[in-house]
């Protein structure tokens, strides 16, 4: 508007040019108009960067700490896996963080075969509950029922990690989270470790999620698993878990104990889930 009315002023102040003044307002006018229209103010230009998304890399990125010892939480209410891996201090710090695609069954142990739940409770993993070519894309048996379940009866198998974003029963991941996962537990193994811990949680098992869930009729089973958790979390080192008298117990070495490390898979990898 500062160039239309310079113009404008400049065609009062030459009367003998009164001639040209259609002509010269005219092409201000558009001087005026283009500048408008290159501003960084202009409807068009706002759209654009409002709906200007950075593209994602074609390459992967480079996996962290891959062939240290792995350790295995996952937290169902937040629909999180957290994979850790040991530096060299002996501690285990948080690698990457996973969305679990699915899971069935809603919060809770699972206690039989057909009631479509996932697992909770502490499980390990040997080189040989390891499936590279199941039908769910790969796959990581968690070895259910461990000890306990088996002294309270419960029933089960082929209770799985694994791809495609399917489950009845297992923590299911998208194929390429499953890769990465499956490249973790693999390396750790290739690299001497012997077996991995799978810590699976209702949820972050802090006081507050625990009064919240304390009319849960799974809260005494919940109370078991917290200190498990608590202990993590304080010394950033799985604990020791045990089963005494058919109950988990954080770091105590019994006279007469179930030890979940001895725990054999049901899985065969000539079987599919």
């Amino acid at each position: 508007m500062k160039k239309i009315t310079f113009c404008l002023s400049l065609n009062l102040s030459f009367g003998s040019l009164l001639l040209y003044v259609p002509l010269l307002a005219a092409v201000c006018l558009s001087v005026a108009q283009a500048s408008v229209v290159h501003t960084s103010h202009s409807p068009s230009a706002i759209t654009e960067e409002a709906f200007l998304w950075p593209k994602l890399s074609a390459k992967k990125p480079l996996l962290k700490r891959m062939g240290a010892k792995v350790f295995i939480q996952i937290l169902k209410e937040e629909r999180r896996l957290e994979l850790y891996t040991e530096d060299n201090t002996g501690h285990y710090q948080l690698t990457q963080s996973y969305t679990i695609c699915n899971y069935s069954g809603g919060l809770g142990p699972k206690t039989q075969n057909g009631d479509f739940k996932s697992p909770e409770g502490f499980y390990h993993v040997s080189p040989k509950q390891l499936n590279p070519n199941s039908h769910y894309y790969r796959a990581i048996n968690l070895g259910f029922p461990n000890e306990l379940d088996k002294s309270k009866g419960y029933s089960g198998n082929h209770l799985m990690i694994h791809g495609e974003c399917k489950s009845i029963g297992c923590y299911a991941m998208t194929n390429r989270y499953m890769d990465e996962i499956y490249q973790y537990a693999e390396s750790a193994f290739q690299h001497g470790q012997h077996e991995i811990k799978i810590n699976i949680y209702p949820f972050r098992m802090t006081p507050q999620n625990m009064m919240r869930h304390r009319n849960n009729n799974n809260y005494l089973f919940w109370r078991q698993l917290q200190p498990a958790y608590a202990y993590f979390i304080q010394n950033s080192i799985p604990a020791t878990v045990n089963v005494i008298d058919g109950q988990y117990v954080v770091n105590v070495e019994p006279k007469n104990q179930f030890p979940l490390w001895n725990n054999k898979s049901n899985y065969l990898f000539s079987k599919v889930k």
